[in-house]
């Protein structure tokens, strides 16, 4: 997440957030938080809205442990809750994909299982892959082709 993002969520001005962060640098390694160079600002700036990230002169992005390491920084009640909620979504989100993996998994050993028997039945898999936009790209089905 972007610094300017968290900072809304937190309620503090972006220079307080990096400010914090820079005083406490030991708490982010690199795999915590990283800071974005001049081109990458520029390319971002196209694709992302966030307010003056454009003439930003440096802009730090955090990974799911940096995020968790801020609310020790920012030391405030809503800093922690706001963390909380975060940490919730990251959590959550991994589950979502954890449980789509186990679905994928489960119709893999289904068909395994079939794989000698009507043709149709490998169709079927296949149109149920596609809606969860599991199947291979170009893969011909019956007659047509997945776009």
């Amino acid at each position: 997440m972007l610094d300017r993002d968290l900072a809304k969520l937190y309620g503090v001005a972006t220079r307080v957030l990096n400010q914090a962060v820079k005083r406490n640098i030991e708490r982010f390694p690199k795999d915590f938080m990283f800071s974005l160079k001049r081109p990458e600002i520029m390319d971002l700036s196209q694709s992302v809205i966030s307010p003056g990230i454009k003439h930003a002169p440096n802009v730090f992005v955090f990974t799911q442990e940096g995020v968790a390491m801020l609310s020790g920084v920012l030391n405030s009640k809503r800093a922690v809750h706001v963390n909380i909620q975060i940490m919730r979504a990251f959590v959550r989100l991994r589950q979502i994909l954890s449980l789509h993996k186990d679905l994928e998994r489960k119709l893999r050993d289904l068909e395994n299982r079939i794989e000698n028997h009507d043709a149709d039945i490998h169709d079927i898999f296949e149109a149920i892959r596609q809606l969860m936009g599991l199947s291979k790209v170009g893969k011909v089905i019956r007659g047509f082709s997945r776009q």
